[in-house]
């Protein structure tokens, strides 16, 4: 594991977002929700990313902003797609802790970095 452990566990959240898609589309045959799902999903370290080689402290606070409000879209969809029954309890639960602790993460270092501007 590298030393950023936010771009460890985004990048491990996008695998794991894209292999649901692909379960959600071939074994469910659900196409709209789970492109939504995948879209924000695998935006989350994208941008998490793109902040690690931030111009200024002003574009890096954007960014993980960016990927904050990605990683609350993301626990929507999931939300949507458990309620309406396309994802089994078990792998909603793991998935969502998966998604909240992420959120927490870019919760923590969005009020520091905001805190030290």
């Amino acid at each position: 594991m590298s030393d950023n452990i936010l771009l460890d566990k985004s990048k491990a959240f996008a695998l794991r977002i894209i292999k649901m898609y692909k379960y959600l589309t071939e074994e469910k045959k659900e196409y709209i929700l789970s492109k939504q799902v995948l879209r924000s999903g695998t935006s989350i370290g994208a941008n998490a990313r793109e902040a690690s080689r931030g111009q200024s402290k002003a574009d890096f606070y954007a960014k993980l902003y960016i990927s904050l409000k990605e990683a609350d879209e993301t626990q929507y969809w999931l939300e949507l797609l458990y309620e309406s029954g396309y994802l089994p309890e078990k792998e909603y639960k793991t998935i969502y802790e998966e998604c909240e602790e992420l959120v927490r993460l870019l919760v923590s270092i969005t009020k520091n970095q905001k805190k030290n501007s």
